[in-house]
């Protein structure tokens, strides 16, 4: 592999022109057959194989006009109740002018709060919400912004107007690109090597968007898969040239020429990223054992912008290191002069880096770090046992959202589960009226946690029938989690035994949530385990031994545990909420651990391969295990900080948005690679090394002989290297200068 990357290296820097013109064509083509084809955000959101989506399916197939989109239009009377004549005559002009406007197919009878001040009319579409969204939420916001007064409050909920008002997530990663910038401008001290990771990433990005626009034109996708596309592609597509451009400048300060440089950076640091990229994608797609449609596409979608940055870190960044040519090196006196130092005496850095020093105290100290950091990361991790999974709501938005003001009237006047009903969706059997489902209804009402049941309605040819039942808790409250579960498991079977025709589904928005929530429940230890062992696997391969894929793996679970707690902590128990702009607590969203799991399990194979693969080397050499671990991370320690950094920065960028789904992954992807680089990297892997000594190399010989030997970074076969006329490594003062100088 590393022949095939290192003859790819060369020959895009030989045909440089012809390689940035196609993947420029190929950005454009992309954008442009997207926003040709009208590829847009969906909001449909399938949960295959659970009760609520059968229940969905039965009102779409048999209950069409129970199944199109709807609104809420909410009134408040300022003063007195709206059975006043004025405000009564308000109301009236409102519903009369709403149930005229087009694709309305009724609005309901006003229902009014017992103290008559807060009240609702229900309007049902005769057309999905994709079909009419803009036009029937502008029309509705219209007649409502005409008719408020001051005797009269009027607000819009319901599943029309929060598809309308959701504010397109994104625009956050200007902040994180600008940090980024700072952050290599600082590591390479360079303009021109600044801007290849980023112009790369920026375009890789825009191809990627292109292609998800694209999809979305055939396909369910919604917001949040462009978004997390977004942060995840910008992230490893900075750091993938980041690694490098690093070796290529090493190279060329070894006296190498720029094709020969370029072919070298590919071949070695190249393969890392290949190696690096394929697991990441692996792991998104992975996603697909969840069984649910939209988690799929997100991680295919990640995994898609993924394999472009590879794509282009390995074809056009070679490309443009040609154009680059060596302005990409150039240097400050002193620290040509320290190169030349160091050049001279190869332990000049590691006597004078901060790294070494840190590295070597660690090892002198392994207990005491192993023990502290693990007792660092429990106790950042002791939240996750309180994890509650949901989804966000009305409930969850800033107050100067009129869906959040609906929901809070609703709330006051009809109970806290008013917003979050359940819908009841019955098939019934020949022979099977409406009126017999009397029993049903009457058995659900005695519930001690239902608040209301309304009277059984059934369609025009009577073959099914809708009930909805208003739990007394809130939609995301664990009460009505197991009112639901009760429901379908004991009064429910107990109800329809002496109704034999007619077959009941627990329906609705939450428990579509509930459902979504245990599926992902049930299936996240598969997932965890399949990724475990995947990583195990695929480390066993490229550092021959048994001990480092498992420690390995076991410091993922707890970096990645420890995040899963900092999130419980924040968005769950509320601490500091206030610091990341989020106006109430909220559950963890279903699918953010699945996802984050994923998406860290990756990205952390970045760092690991490039320190441990120097240690490794280092190790090889030495026959030290000590010494290998102390020169690896003092060796490696800059690189990982400038690449975490930028991660952080760009990860953590996305905690400006609104939405509280993108504000979780932000918070926690961030921390998760802050830990990651830091915790982990500096302070548990000396000290766990230091402990096995010699053991972290061990590998059964049958185990060896069987696992195939796939070699990262090692530039194994490659030909003897080309170097500029009166340069090399004996004369060039730039030699084994470590990049970035970020510290």
């Amino acid at each position: 592999m590393t022949k095939v990357l290192y003859r790819i290296g060369r020959w895009c820097v030989r045909n440089r022109r012809k390689v940035t013109l196609v993947w420029v064509a190929f950005a454009i083509l992309a954008t442009v057959l997207g926003r040709v084809a009208g590829g847009e955000a969906s909001n449909k959101f399938s949960v295959p194989g659970v009760e609520s989506q059968k229940a969905i399916d039965v009102l779409t197939e048999r209950f069409p006009s129970a199944a199109g989109t709807s609104a809420q239009v909410v009134f408040a009377a300022t003063s007195g109740t709206l059975a006043d004549p004025a405000t009564k005559t308000a109301v009236d002009k409102v519903v009369s002018e709403i149930a005229a406007q087009p694709n309305v197919g009724a609005v309901s009878e006003l229902r009014s709060s017992a103290d008559g001040t807060i009240g609702f009319v229900a309007v049902s579409y005769v057309k999905p919400l994709a079909d009419i969204k803009t036009q029937a939420f502008d029309a509705l916001d219209k007649t409502v912004k005409a008719s408020e007064s001051a005797i009269l409050t009027i607000e819009l909920g319901g599943e029309l107007p929060t598809a309308a008002t959701q504010s397109p997530p994104g625009g956050q990663e200007v902040i994180g690109l600008a940090a980024a910038v700072i952050v290599l401008l600082i590591a390479f001290g360079s303009v021109v090597a600044m801007g290849l990771p980023i112009g790369t990433a920026l375009l890789g990005l825009a191809a990627s968007i292109g292609l998800i626009t694209l999809i979305s034109a055939v396909a369910d996708i919604n917001d949040i898969a462009t978004v997390l596309a977004t942060m995840i592609g910008l992230g490893v597509g900075i750091d993938y040239a980041l690694f490098i451009v690093t070796r290529h400048r090493e190279n060329l300060r070894l006296g190498m020429t720029v094709e020969e440089s370029a072919g070298r950076s590919i071949a070695t640091s190249g393969s890392a990223v290949l190696f690096a990229g394929i697991t990441v994608v692996i792991a998104i797609c992975g996603l697909a054992i969840a069984g649910i449609p939209n988690v799929t596409w997100m991680g295919l979608m990640s995994g898609m912008t993924v394999l472009v940055m590879v794509a282009i870190s390995l074809t056009l960044l070679p490309a443009l290191l040609g154009f680059a040519g060596h302005r990409i090196d150039k240097v400050s006196k002193r620290a040509a002069k320290k190169a030349a130092v160091r050049a001279a005496d190869p332990t000049y850095v590691a006597r004078e880096s901060g790294w070494h020093r840190w590295s070597l105290h660690v090892s002198k100290h392994p207990v005491r770090y192993l023990v502290g950091g693990v007792l660092v990361l429990g106790t950042l991790a002791a939240p996750l046992f309180s994890l509650r999974l949901g989804m966000v709501d009305n409930g969850t938005k800033s107050t100067e959202v009129t869906t959040r003001r609906a929901y809070d009237l609703l709330s006051n006047g009809f109970g806290p589960g008013f917003n979050g009903p359940l819908l009841l969706s019955i098939e019934l059997d020949s022979g099977t009226t409406v009126d017999s489902l009397a029993p049903l209804s009457a058995a659900i009402a005695k519930d001690f946690d239902v608040q209301s049941v309304s009277p059984a309605r059934g369609n025009a040819d009577g073959t099914a029938a809708i009930i909805q039942v208003t739990p007394k808790s809130a939609p995301q409250a664990s009460q009505t989690a197991t009112l639901v579960h009760r429901l379908r498991d004991e009064v429910i079977p107990e109800a329809t035994a002496s109704i034999p025709g007619a077959h009941v589904y627990v329906g609705g928005q939450t428990a579509v949530s509930i459902d979504l929530s245990d599926k992902i429940s049930g299936r996240l230890p598969w997932f965890i385990a399949a990724v475990i062992g995947l990583s195990i696997l695929l480390l066993m391969m490229v550092f021959r031994s048994v001990a480092v894929p498992i420690k390995a793996a076991v410091m993922n679970l707890l970096s990645i545990g420890s995040a899963y707690g900092i999130i419980v902590a924040v968005f769950q128990w509320g601490w500091l909420k206030s610091l990341i702009g989020l106006h109430e607590t909220v559950p963890i969203v279903s699918f953010l651990p699945m996802m984050m799991f994923a998406i860290l399990f990756g990205l952390s194979m970045d760092y690991e391969v490039f320190l441990l693969s120097r240690i490794r080397e280092e190790y090889l050499h030495r026959k030290d295990s000590t010494a290998a671990v102390v020169e690896g991370i003092s060796a490696t320690a800059r690189v990982i900080t400038s690449a975490a950094l930028i991660m952080i920065c760009v990860f953590g960028s996305f905690i400006l948005g609104d939405e509280p789904t993108i504000k979780m992954f932000g918070v926690g992807l961030a921390l998760a690679v802050l830990i990651d680089a830091t915790i982990v990297r500096t302070v548990l892997v000396p000290a766990t090394m230091k402990l096995l000594g010699d053991w972290n190399w061990w590998l059964p010989g049958w185990l060896d002989r069987l696992l195939p030997n796939l070699d990262i970074e090692g530039g194994v076969g490659l030909p003897e290297p080309e170097y500029e006329p009166g340069r090399g490594p004996a004369t060039s003062a730039g030699a084994g200068v470590l990049e970035p100088a970020l510290v």
